[in-house]
This record gives C-alpha cells, sequence and structure tokens, in this order.
C-alpha cells in the first residue's frame, strides 16, 4: 500500500492570457460605444426638453393610451390563443379538408400584413352592412376599436396554431405510445401528456408572438382607435414636437422588457424541472 509523504506545494494561479485584440472585438467595442452614446443623447434630450405643461396636458392621454394598447393585445392574444387550438388540429388532421381549409388560412394571414388585413375588416366588411345588420352583428364592425381587435385576432390566431402545431410534432411519438401502452384514452393523453410538454416547447415562441403583436398593434391608430400610437398622433398634431413620438418609443420599449423578464421567470418555473 502507497501513502503520500509530502504534500504538494500550493503553486501560483495560472498566468492569464492576454485576448489579442481582433478586428471583431474592435467592431464589438465601437458599436458598444456607439450604443452607449446613443443612449445618453436621447436622455439628455429628454431632460433638456422637459416641459411640465405638455406632461400634464398629454400625460393623462398616454395613460389612456397604453391602456388601450394594453387591453387590445391581452384580449386578443386570449382570443386568438382559443381559436389557434382548433387551427392546429386541424393541420394535424388526416383530414385532407380541414387541413387544407386550416393551411389556407394560415397562409393567408401568416403571407399578408396585419395593416392589409386591418383595412380589410374595417373598410371592406362596410360593404356587407345590410348583410351583417341583417345577423345583428354590424353593431361590432362599425366600431374601429372592434375592428381593430378582430384583425389582431384572426392574425395571431394564425401564428399561434402554426407554434402550436409545431411544438405538437415536436413531443417524441414515443409519449404516445407509452400513453397507450398504459391504457390512456388518447384526448386524456393529448391533454395530459402532449400539451404541456408541447406548450414548454411553444414557451419562448409565443413570448416573441406577443411581443410581436405588441408592436404590430400600432397600426390600429390609423383607423382612429386612440392606443398608445394613436394618442401619440394626436399629441403630435398640437404640438409639432418629435419628442411626443420618442416618449412613445420609451413606452413601448418599457412594455417589452417587462414583458421580455415576466416570460423569463414564467420558462424558468415552468422548466425547473428540467434543469441539472
Amino acid at each position: 500500500m502507497s501513502y503520500a509523504e509530502a504534500l504538494i506545494p500550493p503553486q501560483p494561479a495560472p498566468r492569464e492570457v492576454a485576448k489579442p485584440m481582433t478586428a471583431a472585438r474592435l467592431s464589438g467595442y465601437i458599436l458598444v460605444a456607439f450604443w452607449a452614446l446613443f443612449a445618453a443623447l436621447l436622455i439628455f434630450t429628454v431632460v433638456n426638453g422637459w416641459d411640465p405643461d405638455k406632461f400634464s396636458r398629454y400625460g393623462p392621454r398616454y395613460l389612456h393610451g397604453l391602456w388601450v394598447t394594453l387591453s387590445l393585445v391581452a384580449i386578443s392574444v386570449v382570443c386568438g390563443a382559443i381559436l389557434s387550438l382548433p387551427l392546429a388540429m386541424a393541420r394535424l388532421s388526416k383530414n385532407r379538408v380541414l387541413n387544407w381549409f386550416a393551411y389556407g388560412y394560415i397562409y393567408f394571414f401568416r403571407g399578408t400584413p396585419l395593416l392589409a388585413q386591418l383595412f380589410l375588416v374595417y373598410y371592406g366588411l362596410g360593404v356587407f352592412r345590410p348583410q351583417l345588420e341583417a345577423i345583428g352583428i354590424w353593431w361590432f364592425f362599425r366600431e374601429a376599436w372592434y375592428c381593430g381587435l378582430f384583425a389582431m385576432t384572426i392574425n395571431t390566431a394564425a401564428y399561434q396554431a402554426e407554434i402550436l402545431r409545431g411544438a405538437i410534432e415536436s413531443v417524441p411519438h414515443g409519449q404516445r405510445e407509452a400513453a397507450a401502452a398504459l391504457g390512456i384514452h388518447k384526448a386524456i393523453a393529448f391533454r395530459k401528456v402532449i400539451l404541456p410538454q408541447a406548450f414548454i416547447v411553444a414557451l419562448r415562441p409565443y413570448g416573441n408572438e406577443i411581443i410581436l403583436l405588441i408592436k404590430g398593434s400600432a397600426v390600429v391608430a390609423i383607423i382612429t382607435v386612440l392606443d398608445l400610437m394613436g394618442e401619440t398622433r394626436y399629441a403630435f398634431s398640437r404640438t409639432f414636437d418629435y419628442q411626443t413620438y420618442l416618449w412613445a418609443a420609451i413606452f413601448y420599449l418599457t412594455i417589452v422588457e417587462a414583458l421580455r423578464h415576466l416570460w423569463a421567470w414564467i420558462e424558468r418555473r415552468l422548466t425547473r424541472h428540467l434543469k441539472r
């Protein structure tokens, strides 16, 4: 049996090797310095151009527009999620009629701009006013807010359906086979085994879709909806001060950053069992 007769003397820490300055590192430093300078200029512009009278006059309107934007996005995301589930199921169906119908819906609404869809709803459906009045839903489509909500809902439903379809297909087929081997009904297996795993996969794309919808919601200002961008346009038309749009950008950036951090926390919470 061998044993140590002397301890290994302490050794100094290895010398740090200086990283050479490459073109990529230099470009990165220049880019960071540029953005820092740009942020400093924005802060200086906001502080230097602060006008208490404009703030007291248009601040409440900005808060109202912020509430309209958040309510539009929240309701359209929830309604789009409800609509996306049957669309995703139709895309996964072996029935060719259902499959092609869902494919055509998703292809159209993902392939055309949200602005064009908004105009089709707001201006196009007015052609069918007698028919809409006959079935009692003209009250919905005559209001700009409801038209914006409807256009955003059918748009995000197409994106969410495709996200959900890809997430469901990413779940290994062995999960279905294991559920069948245990005698679990297909519907219960889908609801309790497949969907929870699919939602974890789809969580990050869902967050990206909500962020894109928040920024895309600004188009409803064109049809006279006084959301955040609508109130910004109103304030600019009265003051001709470009800082009104700067404040709108700050509001949108704050919303997106808050949602990004909230979504990261939700993702960490739901995937904590996957981390070692």
